[in-house]
């Protein structure tokens, strides 16, 4: 109980630090002024601008979620959410809607395209491991790095043949290397459902991924049809990374370190891990995204940058001590 005391603890302190943080900070008191329906600019400002991007930035935090299932569908603890391709067909389809002509609202296209992206190119890959009769766990990984080179090649020959003087690829570029959105208060709802429903998915998966673990001859012997429950898992935990991508763009290193840290807190097993993996992301996305507003005004730093900087020695580590061990 102390532990989750903790968990939610830190990710309270990490929002309000994060809502006071910016080009020009904020006091709690400016805060309070601002819910209390204080009419200034500065108030305003906060309750329509920052507060909305500070709690988005922690429901992309479920790529914490999305790094649990991975790792225990993989049965390996280096598994991290974009291994079947979901950042390249997330990548590909933020590409097409900033970069195509398509009409409607760039700010609404945006996330769905890049929603429809990665969980479309999951999809992709599981039929092509399929067809391949590949429908193991190796099998899926070998069909999402090539997947994944097509898509590459893909967005990079879009960015080639739609670039010039008036379609600027920096707009592509900054997505990519991640930031969150700052969705209005109805889109942020929506989000928040999406992340729920996301959770309440995953949850069904914890016991067959607790026996999956025990390897692959043991879980069919407890009863699991193991083809069919991995790629259930799969297709679950690409859902969870295609509403993660889509408000935050391509945030690295969060899939993968979320569920160590949960698993050092609250233990293997995977009824307790999910909600801690998501609890510790929230906290990671939030901090980060904090640090990428505040750290150059009035600049802003891609929040795919700071994950990267931090979550970088992270896996040498990891990798070092597995590799010992």
């Amino acid at each position: 109980m102390k532990v989750w005391l903790v968990l939610v603890l830190i990710l309270a302190v990490a929002l309000a630090l994060a809502s006071c943080a910016g080009h020009e900070w904020a006091s709690p008191f400016d805060l309070m002024r601002a819910f209390a329906g204080d009419a200034d600019m500065r108030s305003r400002l906060l309750v329509e601008w920052r507060v909305p991007r500070v709690l988005a930035a922690a429901l992309v935090g479920v790529l914490g979620l999305g790094g649990a299932v991975f790792q225990g569908v993989f049965r390996n603890p280096l598994a991290e959410p974009y291994l079947l391709g979901s950042a390249g067909g997330a990548a590909l389809g933020a590409t097409i809607a900033l970069l195509v002509p398509l009409g409607g609202s760039q700010s609404l296209l945006l996330p769905l395209l890049a929603f429809a992206g990665a969980w479309g190119a999951t999809v992709f890959v599981i039929g092509v491991s399929r067809v391949a009769g590949a429908v193991d766990a190796a099998g899926m990984l070998l069909a999402g790095v090539a997947v994944a080179a097509v898509l590459g090649a893909l967005r990079s020959f879009l960015m080639l043949a739609l670039s010039d003087d008036t379609v600027s690829l920096q707009v592509v570029l900054s997505w990519v290397l991640g930031g969150v959105q700052t969705p209005t208060w109805a889109v942020l709802g929506l989000f928040a459902m999406i992340s729920i429903a996301c959770f309440g998915l995953t949850m069904l998966l914890a016991g067959g991924l607790d026996v999956l673990g025990l390897g692959e001859t043991m879980a069919t012997g407890f009863g699991l049809e193991v083809k069919r429950f991995v790629a259930w898992a799969v297709l679950a935990g690409s859902v969870v990374v295609a509403a993660a991508v889509a408000f935050g763009g391509l945030v690295a290193f969060v899939g993968l370190a979320a569920p160590h840290v949960a698993r050092w807190l609250v233990g293997p097993m995977h009824r307790p891990l999910l909600p801690a993996s998501a609890l510790v992301g929230a906290s990671i996305v939030t901090i980060a995204d904090a640090i990428a507003g505040a750290a150059l005004p009035p600049a802003e730093i891609p929040l795919g940058l700071i994950t990267a900087i931090a979550g970088g020695p992270f896996f040498i580590l990891l990798l070092a001590h597995r590799l010992r061990t």
